[in-house]
């Protein structure tokens, strides 16, 4: 049934390897930079508050193949920029489409931890401010670490969403599972339900257990109030 992965000619574990790694590095990326975009977007100063707002509302209202294709297009092939140096197509690619999936997934981290922001109260703020912390100290030190404990579930759901939007990583040339997929697609005509399907398995396989743990991670550390 699966005679056309005998010939070794596709590398089904090296391209899902390669998901793995664009979901990793894109999941940390993305929540450091969406923690950076929530602080500005609850902060005092008016500046701040307006840059996190518009790129907020700009970028998750752009499309993720826009983005994608502008990270390619506009730093590599326009200004040449390969980000910390190198010059394997490849390599490139896989940097710019971190980039571009930071870029876009960040937005959906600080929107989902400034609604458990939300969900501390007031008075725990107000306290902290009356016994002399900065408005950094008491995000960093007292409203983040409550605000993440609330948002586990939400967060859970981002991270389902990036591994599975990788997958448009394969528009600037980056050799993930959907790449291969259109390449065998391409080349085994006859065997297209199960190309899909074992693709589709693939998936399901990264995806479901990280809900799952995940979930049951979001019970454990939920704030009871």
């Amino acid at each position: 049934m699966f005679d056309f992965l005998d010939s070794g000619q596709y590398d089904v574990l090296g391209a899902f390897w390669v998901t793995v790694q664009l979901t990793v590095y894109s999941a940390i990326g993305s929540l450091v930079w969406g923690t950076i975009l929530a602080a500005m977007r609850v902060s005092p100063v008016p500046l701040m508050r307006a840059f996190g707002t518009a790129y907020v509302n700009v970028v998750r209202n752009t499309p993720l193949t826009v983005i994608i294709l502008a990270a390619s297009l506009g730093l590599f092939q326009t200004l040449g920029i390969t980000l910390a140096g190198g010059s394997d197509f490849e390599t490139i690619g896989f940097r710019l489409a971190v980039l571009g999936l930071i870029a876009y997934h960040a937005t959906f981290v600080c929107e989902a931890l400034r609604s458990g922001i939300n969900t501390v109260p007031v008075g725990q703020a107000e306290a902290a401010r009356a016994l002399g912390l900065s408005f950094f100290q008491v995000l960093f030190l007292i409203i983040l670490p409550q605000a993440f404990r609330a948002v586990v579930a939400p967060l859970a759901n981002v991270l389902i969403a990036l591994t599975k939007n990788t997958t448009v990583a394969a528009a600037i040339g980056v050799a993930e599972a959907a790449a291969l997929m259109k390449t065998m697609i391409e080349y085994e005509s006859d065997a297209i339900f199960l190309v899909s399907a074992m693709f589709a398995f693939g998936f399901v396989v990264l995806t479901l257990p990280t809900g799952m743990l995940l979930g049951w991670v979001s019970k454990r550390v939920a704030v009871k109030r």
